[in-house]
């Protein structure tokens, strides 16, 4: 059995995405889902499924646990723009950064975080370094 690691950000599907939202008045997407849009103030975005790729924009390897973390170190940590136009600050399934190059091509995944008390895979998701 899987569990999400915070219900309402991404659908664990055959295809993921992470669930957004997008502003009826200015237009803009948001990550995670919003009651207000972050930008205008405008209330009752509507629900999206955002875009299962994107773009590196910016990354570094993560090499000391913080608090309360149970997952596996190092891993690989960034921020990958999506075709929306926002930046998702996300886990990276590359823990190495020499691998990685600015707008590089990723593709969401949902990974196993670590395993919960009663032995069920927490999950989360990452971005995957994708085809060229």
């Amino acid at each position: 059995m899987r569990t999400m690691v915070q219900p309402g950000l991404f659908t664990d599907g055959e295809v993921p995405t992470l669930l957004g939202s997008r502003c009826t008045a200015c237009g803009a997407h948001h990550f995670p889902r919003h009651d207000t849009c972050p930008y205008c103030a405008t209330e009752d975005p509507v629900p999206v499924e955002l875009a299962g790729s994107g773009t590196l924009w910016a990354w570094t390897a993560v090499t000391s646990p913080p608090p309360g973390y149970q997952g596996e170190i190092p891993y690989g940590f960034g921020i990958v723009e999506l075709p929306e136009g926002i930046r998702i600050i996300a886990r990276l399934t590359e823990s190495d950064p020499a691998a990685l190059a600015a707008g590089q091509p990723m593709e969401l995944r949902i990974v196993a975080l670590h395993a919960d008390a009663e032995g069920n895979d927490v999950v989360t998701y990452a971005f995957a370094p994708g085809a060229p």
